[in-house]
């Protein structure tokens, strides 16, 4: 699944290719996403200059004056050029043709649970993005938020902090990867941590999705970013992925874990 690194990496890739200009068409063949595609899309944004983007958690918001388009990318979307004319293949839902340009913007997702969605609304208040935590790489964000946040919680806290009510972007890959870096156990009670712990561990996610963020993403099977490449962070990741593999810090294999049925690798000697 994508998540914030890649989707920052869609962003940066395409926003300097459409921001200033208008989309002369938006070619819609499957409309029928998460949730359907309506028509006040194409009525309302083919025309509109694009004003700028920006990105909340895992939403791509792409800024007309008349209103904003969200987009997400689901479990197994993109967004990326291609040359114009190119024939769709299967899982191309949807092309946005640049009104002085040579490429169109074509968006992927062969499991069809990413979504496109047009408002005339503050954008910030809509019912997806309302309900979201600080941005993890904001001032809003640090240990001193985590601690408080995490009183009482009897989670574990892997899955506190992949709660986006609580931060938005640390998925499950970066989590693994903070967690370790941190030498906190996923397993370990979120409201059981100290507060000095909880500071070192908001440092690492901080650290590990700068670094995801410069070097393009993670690559997974089904993601490429705006320029039509993969990312290359997976080659720094330290347990995620590396079940039984021995430790980078202490050589003992990694244990592999399910946690809220999603994978966790780490070491029991360097977390605890």
């Amino acid at each position: 699944m994508p998540e914030l690194p890649e989707v920052e990496t869609t962003l940066r890739g395409i926003e300097p290719h459409i921001v200033g200009k208008t989309f002369r068409q938006i070619d819609i063949r499957q409309p029928k996403l998460r949730w359907l595609i309506t028509s006040q899309l194409t009525e309302d944004m083919v025309g509109e200059k694009i004003t700028h983007l920006s990105r909340r958690g895992k939403y791509i918001i792409v800024h007309t004056v008349k209103g904003c388009m969200l987009i997400h990318l689901g479990m197994s979307g993109s967004l990326y050029f291609v040359p114009e004319q190119t024939p769709p293949l299967f899982h191309d839902h949807v092309d946005f043709q640049i009104a002085d340009g040579d490429k169109w913007l074509r968006y992927t997702d062969p499991r069809r649970f990413g979504a496109i969605l047009w408002t005339t609304e503050n954008w910030q208040e809509h019912e997806l993005i309302a309900h979201l935590g600080p941005e993890p790489l904001s001032e809003s964000f640090s240990g001193e938020y985590l601690y408080a946040k995490a009183k009482g919680r009897k989670v574990p806290i892997k899955t506190f902090i992949m709660d986006s009510k609580v931060v938005v972007g640390a998925g499950n890959i970066y989590a693994n990867e903070a967690l370790f870096m941190a030498g906190i156990s996923p397993s370990r009670m979120a409201g059981k941590i100290s507060k000095a712990r909880m500071i070192k561990l908001a440092e690492c996610i901080k650290i590990v999705l700068d670094a995801a963020i410069k070097q393009g993403g993670t690559t997974l099977k089904d993601f490429v970013g705006g320029d039509g490449k993969p990312g290359y962070f997976k080659q720094e990741l330290a347990v995620y992925g590396r079940a039984t593999k021995p430790c980078k810090v202490c050589s003992k294999p990694l244990t592999e874990i399910r946690q809220a049925q999603r994978s966790t690798v780490y070491c029991t000697k360097c977390q605890t």
